[in-house]
This record gives structure tokens, C-alpha cells and sequence, in this order.
């Protein structure tokens, strides 16, 4: 079983950056693609970002050329940078594994 943390979330505003990570508590983390998605209060869960194992990156139109999803295996680590952040970013952050394990969450508020 896969376990997923995920941290770096906060308070910005906008215009700002965080950087959000998702550490992958086995080996088969490397091996599996992981994908960002947020979930805004009253909002159905949205896709963000995936990165394959071999570092083949999709972003949802929303985030593209402001967020960068990356991955370091050695860490199990994968990152969201995320930069001009802007209200409607505010959101519970989950990342997911290809398996369908996801973590916790991390919020992320934006103000204006």
C-alpha cells in the first residue's frame, strides 16, 4: 500500500508562489505516474497536473505556464510548483498515485 504525504500548502496572495510536495512512502512511487488535483469548498475535485515515471508532464489549461508539476525519484518526491497564483487557486491540493492512492490534502488560500 502506497502511502502519500503532501505538504507546502498556505497563505499567499496573489501573485505569489508555493511550492506543494507529495512524498511516496515505497519504491513502486517511482515506477507509477502521480497527478495533482484541487478541490475548492461547494466544487467537484479537479485535475491539475500528472507527471509520468519518466517525467511526461499534461496540465489542466487553468494552471498551464503558471504551474510546474516535477518529480525527484531518489526523495520519492514530486513537486507543484505553483507562481502567479490567483484567487480561484484556492483550494484543498491531493496528489494522487496511478494505483488510486491519494493523501490528505494541503490547503492552499490566495487572497486578493
Amino acid at each position: 500500500q502506497v502511502q502519500l504525504v503532501e505538504s507546502g500548502g498556505g497563505s499567499v496572495q496573489a501573485g505569489g508562489s508555493l511550492r506543494l510536495s507529495c512524498v511516496g512512502s515505497t519504491f513502486s512511487f517511482r515506477v507509477n505516474a502521480i497527478s495533482w488535483y484541487r478541490q475548492a469548498p461547494g466544487k467537484p475535485r479537479e485535475f491539475v497536473a500528472v507527471i509520468s515515471s519518466g517525467g511526461i508532464t499534461t496540465y489542466a489549461d487553468s494552471v498551464k505556464g503558471r504551474f510546474t508539476i516535477s518529480r525527484d525519484n531518489t526523495k520519492n518526491t514530486v513537486y507543484l510548483q505553483m507562481n502567479s497564483l490567483k484567487p480561484e487557486d484556492t483550494a484543498a491540493y491531493y496528489c494522487k498515485s496511478a494505483t488510486g492512492y491519494w493523501g490528505q490534502g494541503t490547503q492552499v488560500t490566495v487572497s486578493s
